[in-house]
Formats: C-alpha cells, sequence, structure tokens
C-alpha cells in the first residue's frame, strides 16, 4: 500500500478502475481508495493483520470524513457490497487480536450506516441467525454479540426487526446466557440492554411475552450467580430498564422458585479491585428473589451498585407499593438502606435511599416489624448531614421520609423514649424549617407537624424543644415575599410569572406552617389534659408556673407567636385571594386558644373582636362557604365565631342567676345556626326584615338564625366592630320585635333581648326617635322578662335609651339604676356579704377625707350626666336610697353626695327640690317605727336606710346655693325637717353613733347657715326637746366620764359624735342668748375637764375635738359663763375676780389661775397645731407632694375649699420649723404659689354666704363661720 492512498498494490492491477476513485478535495488530488483491494486484503490469510487493521482504520476514517463517497462505489453492484460486509462478519471469528475486532466492528457499523439498506442490515441479521443456527456452541460468538449490540443501539430500526422478524435470534441470545462464559455473558446482557433501551423501550413494547419473561428468569438467574463486575453492571442496567414496565416488574417478583438456580456459596461483593470471588461448586439450591439479589448489592459496598439497588426497588415499587413492598420489607431490605445511611455522604446514593424507604413505608409491615425504631437514628444523622450538602432534592427527599415515619408509626411503638433522641430529631427539623429554600422548609414543616403528636414526645416530654420548633416555623414569617395587594397590581408583566412562583412558594410554607402550629396547639390541649405529662417531673415545683421547660411556657409561646406573627401574615397573604384551606387551619388554630390559657382568653378576645375579626369571619363565610362549599373551613369558622362568643358572654357577668342557662342558651343558637348562616353582611338587614313562617325547633329555623344575627351584632358592637349602619340595626331589630309580636309566637329568649335591647340603645342616637306604636313594642318586649336584670348590660348607653323616653323610664328606670349601682359597686368590691356592710362603712369612714378630694369614677360622672338631662332621675336615686339595701342604698348616696357638692349650673333649685322628698322619707321612717321606737324592735330596712336620709340631708344643708330664699325665714320644710330630725335625734341610743352624729350634724349646721333672725323658732324648739337635749347631755357626760385619750373622729364614731355635741351646743348657747329663748332643761358640763383636755391631753386628743371644745368655751365665756341652756360646773381656782391684766380680763369670768390655765393651754395648742410637733408635717415627702401635685394642676383650677386649705398650709410652711429644713428652691416655690393665690379679701373671710363656708372633715361639717378670725367689725 502506497502512502496515504488505500489500495495493495500487488493485486490492485488486476481490478476494474470502477472499484477505485480519487476522494477528498480536488486541489490536492484526494485519496486513492479501491474497494477491490480492501476485500481482498481482509479475505486474504497471507496479509498480515497490521496490514488489515490498517486498512480498516483507513476505510473507517474514509467513512467518517467523506460521506457517501464510498456508498457511490459500493452502490455500483450491489454483490460488491454484499461481500464487503459478509468479509467483515467472517472476521469476527477469524481475528483474535482485540484491536482488530474493535476496528471490524467499527467499520461493520459504518458501513451499514452509509449504506442506509435494509437488504444490508437483513443480510447481516441473516448472517447472524445461520451462524447461530449452525453451531451447537455459541463459544466463540461473543465478538457477533458486541456487533450485534453496537448495531442495535446506533440503528433503532434494528431494534425493531429483531423483535419482530427474528424471534428465533432472540431466542439464541436467551440461550447464549446459560454458557458459562462471563464475558459471553456480558455481550449478551449489552445486547439485552441496548434493546430494552432503544427508542425509550418502545421495540421491548412489541417482544413476545415469552421471550420477556425468559429474559426475566434468566436475568435473575445471571445476576444471582454473576461473577465479573462486567457482567453485574450490564445485570443491573438491564434490570432497571426491566422494572420500568409493571407488566415485567410481575414477573420479576413471581417468578417460579425453580427457575432461578443460584450458587449456594456465592455472594456479590467487591473489594478494592472491585472483584466478585465464587465457589467453584455449583449445587442446586433455593431460588434467589429480585429482593434478596438487591439485598446483596446493598451489601457488597460498591456505592454505584448501592445506587443501582435502590433505583430499582424505588422502580419496582411505584408500580404497586402495598403488592411488592412485603417481599423487600421480609427481606430486611430497609435495614440495609438504613445504614447506608448511616455510612455515605453521596448526594445520589442519600437520595436514592430515601426514596426506596420512603415507599417502604407505605406498608404497615415496615413498622410492626420494627424498622422504623431500628433507623430512626440514622435517618436523623443522615438527614443533619444531608441539610449541610447543596443538593436540596436530597434534603427535601430526607425530610419526606422522615415526615413519612413519624406520620405512620403506629402509637404503640416509640421511636422517642427518651429526651436525647427527641432533641436530636428536633434539631435536624428546625435546620430542615430554617432552610434559604423554602420547598426545603415546607417539607421541615410538614415534618415538624409530624412530630408534634402525643406519641411522638419523650419522657419527660421536652417542651423548650417544642418551643424551639413553634419559634423556627414563626421566624421564617418575615422573610417571606408575601406582597402587598397594591405590590401585586404594579408588578410589570416580566416579573409576573417570577412573582407568582414566589408568592405560590410562601402560601405553600404558610399552610404548612399553620398546620404545624394546629398540632402545636393540639398536643398543648393533649398534654393538658394528662397530668403525668402536664407538668415536668424533673422540675421543682416551685418553679413549674415560670420554667421554660414547662407546659404554661410552651402555651405562651403559642399565644404570643399567634398574637404577634401569624395573624398579621395570615391576613395579609389572605387580603387579594383568600385561600379556603388557610383560612381552615388558621380559624382553628385561633380557637385553640382560648382552651390553652383560659385567663388570658377575655384579653386575648377583647382584642379579636375589636380588630374586626367578628366581620373577618362572617365574610370569609360568605365568600367561600355559600352553596354548601368547603365545610371544612365553614366548621372552622364557626367554631371559632362560637368560642369567641361565648368567651365575650362570660365577661358580661349578668346580673340574674340564669346566667349558665343563657350561656347554654346563645351556645345552642350559634352550633344550629351558624353553620348555615352564608351569605355576605350585604344581605343581613333582608333576612333579618324576613317574615320566618312557622318556627318548628327553638333552636333551627328561618326566626332562630335571626336571634343568632342579634346576638352576633350586639356582641360585635360591644367592641366596636360595626358590621352593619347603625340606622339599620336599629331599624331591623325593631322590626324583628315587632314581627315577633305581631306573629304571636313566643317572645324571644333572655339573651336575644338583651342583645336586641343593647343594639336599639347604641344605635338610637343615628336613628330618629320612637313613637307611640315603637315603644309600646318594646316595652312589651321587655316586660315579656320576670326580672331587668337578665336583660341588664352594664352600658351608658342602656341608661340614656331607658330614661329618654318616660313610658320606659316609668317601668324600667329604677331597675336600671339599681343594676348600674349594683355593677358599679362590683367592680370597686366584689360582692359585699352583709356581714361585710359595717366593716365597709368603717373603711368609707376612714378614707372620707381622701375621697372628697378625689374625682367622681366613670360610672358616677356617667350618672351625673344623666341627672343633667334627665332630672327625674334624681328622685329615683333618692327613693333607692331610702328604699333599697344598705350596699345600693349608701351607693346612691354618694352619687347623690357627688351631686350636691358639685353644684352644677344646670339645678340651681336642687337642693329645694331634695328637701320635701327627705321630708316625705323621715316622716316615713318616723311613721313605721313609731309604734316600737326607733330603739328597739324596727325593721332592719329603717335602720340602714335612716343614717343615709340623715347624712344626705346634711349635704342637703351644707350645698344650698347662696342664691336660694331658703334662708329669709325658717319656717316651711326647713322646720317640719328640724323638727323630725330633732325628735329623731331624741329617741336614738347614744351607741347608735351611725344616726345620731349626721342628725345632731344637721342640727348644727342649720343653726349655723341660718341667719340668726331667721333661727328664733327653731332655737326655741330645739331646746324645748328634752330628748335632745338628754341626748347632749348622754355624750357630754360619757366623754366626761372617760380618762382614755379619744383617736381620730374618722376612726372613732365617739369622738366625732362629741364634737358635733359641742358644735351644736355652741349654737344653741349663741342663739339661745341672742333669742333669750325659754330652756326647759340645762345640760351640765365640766369646764375644769375641758381645760384639763386642752393643757395636758391635747396631745393624745383629736385636733378637731380640740377646736370644737374651743368653740364651745367661746360660747361661754362670750355669755359669761352663765347661759340657761348648760350649767357649768368649775373648781374655786378657775373662776373668779377679773385679772387685772387687760389679756387675762379678756378671759373673764375666768380668775388670774384660770386665765393663766387657759393661755397656757392656747398656747400649746396654737403650737401643736402649726407644727404638729415638728414631727408630723415633713418637708419631703409629704408637702413637696402636695405642692408638686397643686403644680401639675393649676392654681386657678381649685376650688374655694381646696384654694383656702392650700393658703392655710403654705403659710403654716413660712411660719413652721421643718425638717428637714426647705431649700431656697421650695421657698421660691411656695412664694410663687402663695402670689397665684392672691391676698384674702375681707368679703371672703367674714362672709358665710359663700359656697366655702362649709369644711368637711370625715363625717362631721363645720361651719368655717364659727372659727374665722373676722376684721374689723367681725366679732370672733
Amino acid at each position: 500500500m502506497t502512502s496515504g492512498d488505500i489500495v495493495y498494490d500487488k493485486i490492485h492491477f488486476r481490478h476494474d478502475p470502477k472499484w477505485s476513485g480519487r476522494i477528498g478535495p480536488a486541489e490536492g488530488g484526494g485519496l486513492l481508495v479501491c474497494v477491490a483491494c480492501v476485500i481482498e486484503m481482509i479475505e486474504s490469510e497471507d496479509i498480515a493483520s497490521v496490514r488489515k487493521c490498517f486498512a480498516l482504520s483507513s476505510i473507517s476514517g474514509v467513512l467518517k470524513c467523506f460521506p457517501g463517497a464510498l456508498r457511490e462505489l459500493l452502490q455500483q453492484d450491489h454483490r460488491v457490497s454484499m461481500r464487503f460486509t459478509a468479509s467483515l462478519l467472517g472476521m469476527l471469528h477469524t481475528v483474535e487480536d482485540p484491536a482488530t475486532l474493535e476496528k471490524v466492528h467499527q467499520v461493520l457499523v459504518q458501513l451499514l450506516l452509509e449504506l442506509q439498506s435494509e437488504v444490508s442490515f437483513h443480510f447481516v441479521l441473516d448472517e447472524m441467525h445461520k451462524q447461530l443456527s449452525d453451531r451447537h456452541s455459541v463459544k466463540g460468538f461473543r465478538p457477533m454479540f458486541n456487533l450485534l449490540g453496537a448495531l442495535v443501539e446506533a440503528v433503532p430500526n434494528v431494534a425493531h426487526s429483531l423483535v419482530t422478524q427474528y424471534v428465533s435470534l432472540l431466542e439464541h441470545l436467551c440461550s447464549a446466557l446459560l454458557y458459562p462464559d462471563e464475558a459471553l455473558k456480558a455481550s449478551v446482557l449489552y445486547v439485552w440492554l441496548k434493546l430494552f433501551g432503544t427508542a425509550g423501550g418502545s421495540a421491548a413494547q412489541s417482544l413476545p411475552a415469552a421471550i420477556r419473561d425468559r429474559v426475566c428468569i434468566l436475568l435473575l438467574q445471571t445476576l444471582a450467580n454473576a461473577g465479573s463486575p462486567e457482567v453485574i453492571n450490564n445485570c443491573v442496567g438491564l434490570l432497571w430498564l426491566l422494572v420500568q414496565q409493571g407488566e415485567v416488574v410481575s414477573v420479576l417478583m413471581n417468578s417460579p422458585d425453580n427457575q432461578i438456580m443460584c450458587d449456594g456459596n456465592q455472594s456479590i461483593h467487591t473489594n478494592n479491585s472491585q472483584s466478585i470471588s465464587q465457589n467453584q461448586e455449583q449445587q442446586s439450591l433455593d431460588h434467589c428473589p429480585l429482593p434478596l439479589i438487591l439485598k446483596q448489592l446493598l451489601l457488597s459496598g460498591d456505592e454505584m451498585l448501592q445506587v443501582a439497588s435502590a433505583k430499582c426497588i424505588v422502580s419496582v415499587l411505584v408500580h404497586s407499593p402495598s403488592q411488592y413492598s412485603a417481599p423487600f420489607i421480609k427481606a430486611d431490605v430497609p435495614e440495609f438502606l438504613f445504614d447506608c445511611l448511616a455510612s455515605t455522604n453521596s448526594e445520589v446514593l442519600l437520595w436514592s435511599a430515601y426514596s426506596c424507604l420512603v415507599l417502604l413505608t407505605q406498608d404497615l409491615l415496615f413498622f410492626t416489624q420494627c424498622h422504623s425504631v431500628y433507623g430512626i437514628e440514622s435517618l436523623v444523622r443522615s438527614l443533619k448531614e444531608a441539610l449541610r450538602l447543596s443538593n436540596l432534592e436530597v434534603q427535601k427527599q430526607g425530610l419526606l421520609l422522615l415526615t413519612e415515619i413519624l406520620e405512620r408509626q403506629p402509637p404503640s411503638v416509640r421511636l422517642f423514649p427518651s429526651g436525647p433522641g427527641f432533641v436530636a430529631v428536633s434539631e435536624a427539623i428546625i435546620a430542615g424549617v430554617s432552610s434559604s429554600c423554602l420547598l426545603v422548609a415546607t417539607q421541615g414543616a410538614s415534618a415538624a407537624s409530624a412530630l408534634l403528636r402525643l406519641n411522638h414526645q419523650s419522657r419527660p416530654v421536652q417542651y423548650r424543644e417544642l418551643e424551639g420548633l413553634v419559634q423556627a416555623i414563626t421566624s421564617r414569617f418575615s422573610e417571606l415575599p408575601i406582597p402587598s395587594p397594591v405590590h401585586r397590581r404594579n408588578s410589570g408583566n416580566l416579573k409576573r410569572s417570577g412573582l407568582s412562583s414566589q408568592t405560590s412558594r410562601s402560601e405553600g410554607f404558610v399552610l404548612q406552617a399553620l398546620v404545624c402550629f394546629q398540632a402545636a396547639c393540639r398536643l398543648a390541649q393533649d398534654c393538658a389534659s394528662e397530668p403525668a405529662l402536664k407538668e415536668n417531673t424533673f422540675t421543682a415545683p416551685s418553679k413549674h408556673s415560670h420554667a421554660q421547660d414547662s407546659l404554661e411556657s410552651l402555651c405562651h409561646c403559642l399565644l404570643h407567636c399567634c398574637d404577634s406573627i401569624w395573624i398579621p401574615t395570615v391576613i395579609k397573604l389572605c387580603e387579594r385571594a383568600p385561600s379556603a384551606q388557610t383560612l381552615q387551619y388558621f380559624y382553628s388554630i385561633l380557637s385553640s386558644q382560648f382552651t390553652l390559657l383560659p385567663s388570658l382568653m377575655p384579653v386575648f378576645a377583647n382584642k379579636l373582636a375589636s380588630s374586626g375579626f367578628y366581620r373577618l369571619a362572617l365574610e370569609h363565610k360568605g365568600l367561600l362557604c355559600a352553596g354548601n362549599r368547603n365545610p371544612n373551613l365553614n366548621a372552622s369558622c364557626c367554631g371559632f365565631l362560637q368560642k369567641l362568643s361565648m368567651c365575650l358572654l362570660s365577661q358580661s357577668d349578668p346580673a340574674s342567676g340564669s346566667y349558665q342557662y343563657d350561656v347554654e342558651e346563645v351556645e345552642n343558637l350559634l352550633v344550629h345556626n351558624l353553620p348555615p348562616l352564608c351569605c355576605r353582611l350585604s344581605d343581613w338587614p333582608s333576612l333579618l326584615c324576613e317574615a320566618p313562617g312557622l318556627q318548628l325547633c327553638e333552636y333551627k329555623g328561618p326566626r332562630a338564625t335571626q336571634y343568632c344575627m342579634v346576638i352576633l351584632l350586639h356582641l360585635a358592637l360591644q367592641q366596636g366592630d360595626r358590621l352593619l349602619p347603625d340606622q339599620t340595626v336599629f331599624s331591623s331589630v325593631l322590626w324583628l320585635l315587632r314581627s315577633v309580636q305581631e306573629q304571636g309566637s313566643c317572645a324571644p329568649s333572655h339573651s336575644v333581648l338583651r342583645s336586641a335591647l343593647y343594639l336599639l340603645a347604641v344605635t338610637q342616637d343615628k336613628s330618629h326617635s320612637l313613637d307611640g306604636a315603637p315603644l309600646n313594642c318594646i316595652s312589651k318586649a321587655l316586660s315579656s322578662c320576670q326580672s331587668f336584670s337578665s336583660l341588664y348590660i352594664h352600658h351608658p348607653a342602656l341608661l340614656h335609651f331607658i330614661c329618654r323616653y318616660p313610658e320606659l323610664a316609668e317601668k324600667f328606670g329604677p331597675s336600671v339604676l339599681e343594676l348600674w349601682l349594683t355593677k358599679q359597686a362590683q367592680h370597686r368590691d366584689a360582692g359585699p356579704t352583709v356581714a361585710d356592710v359595717q366593716e365597709n362603712r368603717e373603711k368609707r369612714k376612714i378614707h372620707a377625707d381622701e375621697r372628697q378630694d378625689q374625682e367622681p369614677d366613670t360610672e358616677t360622672i356617667e350618672l351625673l350626666t344623666l341627672m343633667e338631662k334627665y332630672p327625674a332621675v334624681t328622685m329615683t336615686l333618692l327613693d333607692m336610697l331610702c328604699t333599697r339595701e344598705a350596699p345600693l342604698a349608701e351607693r346612691a348616696l354618694g352619687v347623690l353626695e357627688v351631686l350636691l357638692r358639685g353644684q352644677r349650673d344646670y339645678e340651681v333649685d336642687l337642693c329645694a327640690k331634695l328637701r320635701p322628698a327627705l321630708l316625705q322619707a323621715l316622716q316615713r321612717l318616723s311613721v313605721e317605727n313609731m309604734g316600737h321606737g326607733l330603739t328597739q324592735g324596727h325593721t332592719q330596712q329603717a335602720v340602714h336606710s335612716l343614717p343615709l336620709v340623715l347624712r344626705l340631708l346634711c349635704v342637703t344643708q351644707a350645698s344650698d346655693p347662696p342664691s336660694s330664699a331658703s334662708y329669709s325665714k325658717m319656717d316651711g320644710v326647713h322646720f317640719k325637717l328640724l323638727y323630725h330630725v330633732s325628735n329623731i335625734a331624741g329617741r336614738l341610743k347614744p351607741a347608735d353613733t351611725e344616726s345620731l352624729l349626721p342628725a345632731l350634724n344637721y342640727l348644727y349646721c342649720c343653726l349655723s347657715l341660718s341667719p340668726a333672725h331667721c333661727t328664733d323658732r327653731a332655737v326655741s324648739m330645739l331646746l324645748s326637746n328634752s330628748g335632745l337635749m338628754d341626748q347632749l347631755q348622754t355624750v357630754l357626760s360619757s366623754s366626761s366620764s372617760s380618762s382614755a385619750p379619744s383617736p381620730s373622729p374618722s376612726a372613732c364614731p365617739p369622738s366625732a359624735l362629741l364634737c358635733c355635741s359641742h358644735l351644736l351646743l355652741s349654737s344653741l348657747i349663741t342663739l339661745q342668748c341672742v333669742h333669750s329663748a325659754q330652756v326647759h332643761k340645762s345640760i351640765s358640763w365640766s369646764l375644769d375637764t375641758a381645760v384639763q383636755r386642752l393643757l395636758v391631753q391635747k396631745r393624745s386628743t383629736d385636733n378637731l375635738l380640740l377646736v370644737s371644745c374651743l368653740r364651745l368655751l367661746q360660747a361661754l365665756l362670750d355669755v359669761d359663763l352663765a347661759s340657761a341652756v348648760v350649767c357649768v360646773s368649775t373648781s374655786p381656782g378657775l373662776v373668779g375676780p377679773r385679772p387685772l391684766g387687760v389679756q387675762d380680763g379678756a378671759l373673764y369670768p375666768l380668775g388670774s389661775r384660770g386665765a393663766q390655765c387657759l393661755s397656757t393651754a392656747l398656747s400649746g395648742l396654737l403650737l401643736q397645731l402649726l407644727q404638729h410637733s415638728s414631727t408630723a408635717v415633713l418637708w419631703e415627702p409629704d408637702l413637696l407632694q402636695v405642692m408638686e401635685a397643686v403644680e401639675r394642676r393649676g392654681v386657678k383650677e381649685l376650688s374655694q375649699e381646696a384654694a383656702q386649705a392650700l393658703r392655710l398650709l403654705l403659710t403654716q410652711i413660712q411660719s413652721s420649723v421643718l425638717q428637714p429644713p426647705p431649700t431656697e428652691e421650695h421657698k421660691q416655690r411656695v412664694r410663687n404659689m402663695m402670689e397665684a393665690l392672691g391676698p384674702q379679701t375681707l368679703a371672703e373671710s367674714c362672709s358665710p354666704s359663700l359656697p366655702s363656708n362649709i369644711l368637711r372633715v370625715g363625717d362631721v361639717s363645720i361651719c368655717l363661720s364659727d372659727f374665722t378670725l373676722r376684721a374689723a367689725g367681725c366679732s370672733s
């Protein structure tokens, strides 16, 4: 052969030139190729193998580089192409050199592809079939099988021809697998591998079933006895192709035992050289089924074979897990798969093993044979490693496997009996949830949902880990790409697909997270129901309630996450397109919160209702549940609304005793009528005004649905959620009440009427006033209840609604006011018993001074506003004061006292209107008890009412406006009141200080506030009342005989009573002297005792008592100790001739010793009053706090009484020795405040007609005019 040309010079001259040609570019002359030379060379036995190989290489190059050129030469005579092909086929049996054989394969395949002739293909197949048929052994056919495999791979039509026209050839291929030559088996398997893998296995679909089944059986036998890596790899590759077909899988899994022979001492394994050893001693054993064969591959240690084995198992199981899982499980394949997980970090093997185990978990046998218990530790360990890898599919598949095991594990077999195991799996799931990929995080949340089951909890329960799971899922919400509806509308078309994908993933994660959160809530409920799980036995009892690893801590975590994160996220997610499935879990979670932490639910329920959750849930029901759609969402919404409503209802605390019945009644209405109530809120008015027809059941039907709507409107509106406009609600409720009455059906229940009344009251202001017919309808509806208390709701609107219409006020006004005051008292003190009345009364007196300076509470302010609009309310309160039990009567008194002391401009003659009513009350009390006397056998009601009436009378007297003409003369109502009070005071027991004190105080105020020329009848009447005089004598005598110091007047009634007695007696002395009134009975009084008290006992005597004693002494000195009212007893040393000194002479008829004693006592008393013994008045913090309070409020805002008291206090601060002494800054603040108060005018200091003429000290009212130092023209 010449260099480059494909010719054989020795024989080329004999050949016809037509079989030669120049191939290649024309400018270079091309390459000379002679087909005849090539054929003769490969057929000649004299030509060296090297030369033949060179020629074949050259031909291969021509076929590759110059397509079509050789075809033109061969197509001149097809017999030449056939001879060329036959010559090449013959070389497969004659050539032993591997390199030459490879070139023969290459040229044959290239040649047939070049010719593209069906005749050529069939010629080759015919020759192969002929050769296999003529020989009894397939020895030496390996090159031909390799060629056939390459040809099937290169020419898909060859595969189709084989399965349709050369079945007998395929049978020879099957028989070849029985030959013991491993290399030959590998070649045959190669053919079958290419045949089943060509064109996606379409050719294999036409393969006769008998041939296919025989291939399966032979494959299993070959794989079971395989000894070389090549055979094993080809077997596994072919097996993987076969198991893609369901029919083939059935054959493989159900092969008869006697069809598969395997070597008993053989095992498939690999070492470092990946060789498989086999025992040459063959014997027949039981067949090796496919699961056992694949298990042996798992045991091989070869990662590629392990992956292939797992893939084959997956391919088998996907056809029918329930049918094919059991053989693999019985063969302990799961055990070896778990072992693979524990020993590899290969992503491919991990994914394959995960996928295989996921399918095996579908069979209960997987769990009953405890494979899950065996492999859970390996799974968790491998999952932790997988979550550190970059392959997200492996992470998802591992978490999916964990989810399947946790979901399907029987409750009787525990996976995590101890804490460390549970902690490990929690850490793995938290790592999955924290993945940057939302799909992985979603699968992690699914695994968390399965873990949050009671049967998976260790003992003790790891509450800290459970909190970690919840917090890990919750923390992802801040990272979710949840665009707002505005952002979604503004997003461009190019970004829309990507945004939609992100949103879809976010919604998927939120949905799975909701499932997980619901599972956590359910787990908390289950743990709470089992005492053994509720508390961690390894936690100290004192730390249970505050321990982080406790059920209570978990419940707080759930509530906090729900309130702060979950609710805003879900609402934002569902703003544009609400998802029924998402909302179903959302409302179920909200419902579960009401059972986890009942103590916090009132606050939580109020927050939900005030945030519009009634509207939200009802709108979702109307939007997504109408027409019986989404029944699960409807059930969740109904359950949430029911629990929310019952929680809000439990806070209403109705006054009637039928509370439990009302709760059950409302619950029944909600249970039966919430599910069918699936309409938009805009349709509610028409439903409320719809005639329901006949009502067959109390809790079902259109009328019951209307009642349910009324209750929902009430509870929502009570929290500020207006589901419908006020005018619509008012008219709808009114129509409903009228419809019920016109239909003649049973009146609505208490709960429904209560809600209807509330709605009418709250929406009245934005609606028209009612006329006769609607008022009659409402009155009839309210009258249907035996007790108005069952309809009462503590709300100001109800007060105003009832009192607005005289028709309603007449019937229900007293009841609603009584209930308002009762609720107000309960808010301050949760239901005092009768035994507590006296104690509460004493506490009230102790803090009387403080209470007077405090602002009235909101309930009282509301009543004041009500009385301003509807004056008749005042008389109703007065009637309650006289006729109701003590707690309620006292509350009514408190409101009236605030009203009177407020001196509002809207009711100038309020006191004038109250006095006749008070007179009637006193007359009634006198008549009721005249037969028995107030000292014995009197009724309990009179005992409670009398002191309250007398106290109110005192306040009325002290609050009488100066413009009133009531002081022009002491006659009429005033004199009658004075008469009855004096008679009552005369008949009371001295120990009954509760009534005696306000009685004497009232008598004193009447005398002191009335001008002197108007008091002549009053003084005469009082002095002629021997009972009153005896009463005063008794009080003074008991005080004189007591040597013990008197406590404060507010704490000890006798001290206050003695004070009032002194003041009343001083007024009687003064006025008797002015009017020369006749005295029927004198009172004995010891001057020695009075001076002794002032001189010696002043430090232990109440200041007010000292002041009153001085006032009495002053009155006596004004008449020179010579009064018909008082018989003064004194020792000779105190009374004597007028002293020579001017100052001492002013105290005549006291002698020198008496004047000296009294002067000393007065000096000490003055010092005590100013300095308070230098310890009671401390600059810090007492006085400083007073000044700061005044500066915050402002001097101009102070009442005259407060301003006067402040002026006295500031004067004392400037003149007293304080400890510690005030700083210059404090002194300047005092001076600034004194300047702001301004100078005290003469009119202010002398006029008794100003509102500031009464000072209230505890339960004693004092006329300041009796103690004011008057300037010129004003006597002291």
